[in-house]
C-alpha cells in the first residue's frame, strides 16, 4: 500500500501500522452489543467479511442473518429500529448502497428511522475484483439523501468513536470501512466528533483536505513537501463528508494558496464538490484541486495498484500540491 519512501517518511512522523477499521468496527460493536441486548447486527451474508464472526458467536441472538438480499436488509434493520433497537446494517458498500438505495431514501432517512448502515471494504478495497465490486458512487449517492450522515473514518481511534456516536445518535447514519490495516494517525484535541475536522498538522502553503483510507497519504506528503521543499502544508482529516466541517474548510482556504481534497471515490460528488461547492459560495479564493477517482472505470489491480495509478499516494499528492503551486493566485 505504501512505498518504501513512504514507509520511512512513516517512521520518521513516529506512525505505527494499526488494524483494517473492519477490525475496529467488530471489537467496538461487540463491546456495545454485550453492554446492552438491544444493539443488534443485520447482515446480508457478510458475517465473515465484516469480522462479525466471533460477534455471532458471543451474542446468537444479537445478529440476524439476512442472505444476500440487500434491500430486505435495509428494510428490516429500518423495522428493527423503529421498534427501538439499535442496528447495525452490514454489507459490502457497493451493494448496500446501489442496490437499496430506494430503501435507505425512504425506509431509513425520510422516515427517520436510526439505522446504522455499514458499508464494508469500500471504495476500491475489493481491488482486482473491479468495478462491479468498487464502490466509488456511494458519497454521491447519499449526499443526495436528506437527513443522513455520513462518516468515513480514517484509521481505528476514528473507527471506533464513529460506531460509538453512530449508535448513540437518534438518526441514521452510514460508516464506511475499509479493508487495509491502517497507520495510527496523531492524536488531537479535539477528538474525533461527528461534524468536526481534526488538523493533523499545520502548515499555510498547501492544504489537503482527506477522508477515509487516503488521510495518511496525505499526511505523508506533507511531511514529505516539507522535508524536500520546506513547504509547509496543512492536513485535515475529514471524517465527516456530511455534514461537513464548513469552518474548518473555509478556514483552509482562506489561510492557504492552495487546497487540495483527497478521497477514495469519485471526483464527482463526493467530498471535493462539497468542499468546492462551499467554497464557492462563501467567496473563497485559492488554487483548488481534487484528487480521487476521475470519470472512468478504474484500472484493474490491487488497491494499491489504484491509488499509485490516481495519484493518490504520498508521491502523487506532493506532486500535485506543488504543480497547484505554482499556478498564479486567482484575480480577487
Amino acid at each position: 500500500m505504501y512505498s518504501p519512501a513512504a514507509v520511512r517518511r512513516a517512521a520518521e512522523l513516529g506512525l505505527k501500522l494499526g488494524r483494517a477499521n473492519l477490525d475496529a468496527f467488530a471489537e467496538t460493536i461487540t463491546g456495545l452489543a454485550r453492554a446492552d441486548r438491544n444493539v443488534l447486527a443485520v447482515t446480508s451474508d457478510s458475517r465473515g467479511s465484516g469480522k462479525l464472526g466471533p460477534f455471532g458467536q458471543a451474542l446468537p441472538d444479537q445478529i440476524v442473518e439476512i442472505g444476500i438480499a440487500e434491500q430486505n436488509l435495509v428494510g428490516v434493520a429500518a423495522g428493527l429500529a423503529s421498534c427501538g433497537k439499535t442496528v447495525f446494517a452490514v454489507s459490502p458498500a457497493c451493494f448496500l448502497t446501489a442496490r437499496s438505495l430506494e430503501q435507505i431514501k425512504t425506509d431509513v432517512a425520510y422516515s427517520d428511522n436510526p439505522v446504522k448502515l455499514v458499508g464494508i471494504s469500500a471504495g476500491v478495497s475489493y481491488g482486482a475484483l473491479g468495478s462491479t465490486h468498487h464502490s466509488l458512487h456511494d458519497l454521491a449517492a447519499l449526499r443526495a439523501i436528506n437527513n443522513l450522515i455520513i462518516v468515513v473514518p480514517a484509521d481505528n481511534a476514528e473507527a471506533s468513536a464513529a460506531v460509538k456516536a453512530a449508535a448513540a445518535t437518534p438518526h441514521p447514519v452510514y460508516l464506511r470501512f475499509g479493508k487495509a490495516p491502517l497507520y495510527d494517525l496523531p492524536v488531537t484535541e479535539p477528538a474525533f466528533a461527528i461534524g468536526r475536522a481534526r488538523q493533523l498538522r499545520d502548515g499555510d502553503e498547501v492544504a489537503f483536505i482527506a477522508t477515509g483510507e487516503t488521510v495518511a497519504h496525505a499526511l505523508l506528503a506533507a511531511a514529505d513537501l516539507e522535508a524536500r521543499h520546506a513547504i509547509k502544508a496543512r492536513v485535515l482529516s475529514m471524517p465527516t463528508i456530511k455534514p461537513l466541517d464548513a469552518a474548518a474548510v473555509l478556514g483552509a482556504a482562506k489561510t492557504c494558496r492552495a487546497v487540495i481534497t483527497v478521497e477514495e471515490h469519485m471526483i464527482n460528488g463526493g467530498l471535493g464538490e462539497a468542499c468546492a461547492s462551499l467554497m464557492l459560495e462563501a467567496g473563497a479564493r485559492c488554487a483548488f484541486r481534487r484528487v480521487g477517482i476521475p470519470d472512468e472505470y478504474t484500472v484493474t489491480g490491487s488497491q494499491a495498484d489504484i491509488f499509485r495509478h490516481y495519484g493518490m499516494t504520498m508521491e502523487g499528492l506532493a506532486e500535485a500540491a506543488l504543480g497547484l503551486l505554482k499556478r498564479k493566485k486567482p484575480a480577487s
